[in-house]
C-alpha cells in the first residue's frame, strides 16, 4: 500500500541537472508530493519558469542582484513565492518546519551548509552533492547520528548498492558482504590514446557517452574523479574499508554498481542510464513509484562489459584512495584542488591533463587538520582553494 500523506519537498538545485530530473518524477505525482522551495545560482530565468509551474512557497538564489532580478521576473504573477538570496536563504528552506524532504543537488563545496542544515533539522535528505559528504565526512556522519535524519543516496551507484544491501542495513560484515563494486563507464576518453589526452577540449569533455550532465561533474566523469569522490562517498555512506571497494569499469552504465556476498552471490542494480530511477527510489522509500524511465530491454542492450580501470590513464582515482587512506582532512582538499583545476581547465587556463597534477601538489603541501567542526572544514577547503590558486600561477 502507498503512503496517502502528500510529502513537502525542497530541492536545492533546482536548475541542475538532477533538479530538473527531480521535478519531472514530483511532477508525476502531484497527490504525493507538493514543492515547498525550489534554488538556483545563476539561472534565474529557469528558476522563475519553475516557479510558475510549481509555484513554491521560497525561491532562493545566490546573490541580492540575483533575487531582485527573479522578483522583477514574477512581478504581476499570482503566486503565493517569496524570494530569499544566499547561505542563510538556502538553510533556511532546507530547515523549515514545514519540510519533509530535500533534494539536495547544489553542486560542489556551495551545497555543504544547506545540506548540513537539513540533516541537523532531521529532514529526509536524497543526497545528490557527493561533495558535502566527501569534504566533511566525519561532521556529516556526527550530524546525521545526532539528528534522527534520514539520509538516502541519490549517485546511481550508491542508490545501486543501497538496492543491493539488505534493509535495515547495519554494517557490511553482519550483512555478509564480502565487497562492493562501484561500477563506472571511463568517460569519454576510456579508449583515447594517452598521449593526446593533453589536447583535450572543455567541450570535448563534456560529451559524456551515456549520461546527460552538468560540465563539472563531467569534467569529473571524464577524469574519473567522479568516480573517486564516489568512492570516498562509499566508504563513508556503508561503513566500509577502502580495501572493500573495487572501482570497475563498465562502459554501458547499465549495471550501475554491485555488492559481492560472502556465499559467492553477486547481486547487481541495472537500469538505463536515467537519473530519474534512483531520484524515484529515494523519493517513495521504501515505496517504488513510477519514474518516467522505460524498463530496459536486456535483449535489445546485447551485452555487458566489464575492466579494471587504467590507473595510468585515470590517475585522479590514485588521488581519492590516497586521500581516503590519509584521512582527517585529505578529502577536503582533494575535493577544493579538484574544484579549483576543474574550474580552470573549463575557463581554458589548464590542460585537461594538468588537473590531476594541480590536486597532487597541493594534496602534498597542505597542512593536515582534524576535522573537529563546520569551521575547521571550510578552513581546510578555504586553504586547499588557495593553495591551489597559487599551484596554478605557477605552472
Amino acid at each position: 500500500m502507498q503512503s496517502t500523506q502528500q510529502q513537502s519537498v525542497t530541492v536545492l538545485g533546482s536548475t541542475g541537472s538532477i533538479g530538473v530530473s527531480t521535478l519531472d518524477v514530483l511532477a508525476r505525482h502531484p497527490q504525493r508530493y507538493s514543492i515547498f522551495a525550489l534554488t538556483a545560482r545563476e539561472r534565474i530565468a529557469e528558476l522563475a519558469q519553475q516557479c510558475r509551474r510549481f509555484a513554491p512557497r521560497y525561491a532562493v538564489v545566490a546573490s541580492e542582484q540575483g533575487a531582485a532580478e527573479l522578483q522583477e521576473l514574477l512581478a504581476g504573477e499570482d503566486l503565493p513565492t517569496e524570494v530569499l538570496w544566499g547561505v542563510d536563504g538556502l538553510c533556511r528552506v532546507a530547515s523549515d518546519a514545514q519540510v519533509d524532504t530535500v533534494m539536495a543537488a547544489i553542486v560542489g563545496a556551495a551545497g555543504l551548509r544547506p545540506t548540513l542544515a537539513a540533516v541537523e533539522a532531521g529532514k529526509k535528505v536524497l543526497l545528490a552533492n557527493k561533495e558535502a559528504l566527501v569534504m566533511a565526512g566525519p561532521v556529516f556522519l556526527r550530524a546525521l547520528a545526532g539528528s534522527g535524519a534520514q539520509l538516502l543516496p541519490i549517485d546511481s551507484e550508491h542508490n545501486a548498492i543501497f538496492q543491493c544491501l539488505p534493509q535495515p542495513f547495519k554494517d557490511l560484515e553482519s550483512a555478509g558482504v564480502e565487497k562492493i563494486l562501484l561500477t563506472g563507464s571511463g568517460g569519454p576518453f576510456r579508449t583515447r590514446v594517452v598521449g593526446e589526452l593533453h589536447r583535450v577540449t572543455p567541450d570535448e569533455a563534456c560529451a559524456h557517452p551515456n549520461w546527460s550532465m552538468g560540465r563539472k561533474i563531467s569534467v569529473d566523469s571524464a577524469t574519473m574523479m567522479n568516480k573517486g569522490l564516489e568512492f570516498i562517498e562509499a566508504c563513508l555512506l556503508f561503513n566500509a574499508r577502502p580495501e572493500q571497494i573495487d572501482v570497475v569499469v563498465h562502459p554501458q552504465s547499465i549495471v550501475h554498481s554491485m555488492v559481492q556476498y560472502q556465499d559467492g552471490s553477486l547481486l547487481a542494480q541495472m537500469g538505463n542510464p536515467d537519473m530519474r530511477t534512483p531520484i524515484a527510489h529515494a523519493l517513495a522509500f521504501p515505496e517504488r513509484i513510477d519514474s518516467g524511465v522505460a524498463a530496459l530491454d536486456l535483449i535489445a542492450q546485447g551485452r555487458l562489459d566489464f575492466e579494471a580501470p587504467d590507473m595510468q590513464r585515470f590517475p585522479c582515482l590514485r588521488l581519492a584512495r590516497e586521500a581516503m587512506d590519509a584521512g582527517g582532512s585529505a578529502p577536503t582538499v582533494l575535493n577544493a584542488a579538484n574544484e579549483v583545476a576543474v574550474e580552470a581547465f573549463l575557463q581554458g587556463r589548464l590542460a585537461f591533463t594538468s588537473i590531476a597534477a594541480v590536486i597532487e601538489r597541493v594534496m602534498n603541501s597542505a597542512q593536515a587538520i582534524e576535522l573537529t567542526g563546520l569551521d575547521a572544514v571550510e578552513t581546510a577547503d578555504r586553504d586547499a582553494r588557495q593553495l591551489a590558486q597559487r599551484v596554478l600561477g605557477a605552472l
